[in-house]
């Protein structure tokens, strides 16, 4: 499927790639996000890698695409997020 046709698609599947400095916070960082608004992700997965850098996977259905742009853009805001980008799976 190509981004396109995701778009217009607003209840698909999307996959949230963030990564991070490896702060034990940056995993709560990237969940609060949600947590505000009431969105609970299909899975989280964490991976701290061997250069120190913190790669965290969230998939989530039924969340509008301007939505997940804010989220993303947030999270780049943060210190210890190196960068934050998502894609429909």
């Amino acid at each position: 499927m190509s981004v396109e046709q995701a778009l217009q698609q607003p209840s698909g599947l999307w996959r949230l790639l963030v990564t991070a400095e490896a702060d034990p916070g940056a995993i709560a960082r990237v969940l609060e996000r949600f947590q505000n608004l009431n969105v609970l992700p299909r899975r989280v997965m964490a991976e701290c890698g061997v250069t120190g850098v913190l790669y965290i996977q969230v998939d989530v259905a039924g969340v509008a695409v301007d939505c997940l742009s804010l989220i993303a853009a947030k999270l780049g805001q943060c210190p210890s997020i190196l960068a934050a980008s998502w894609h429909p799976v």
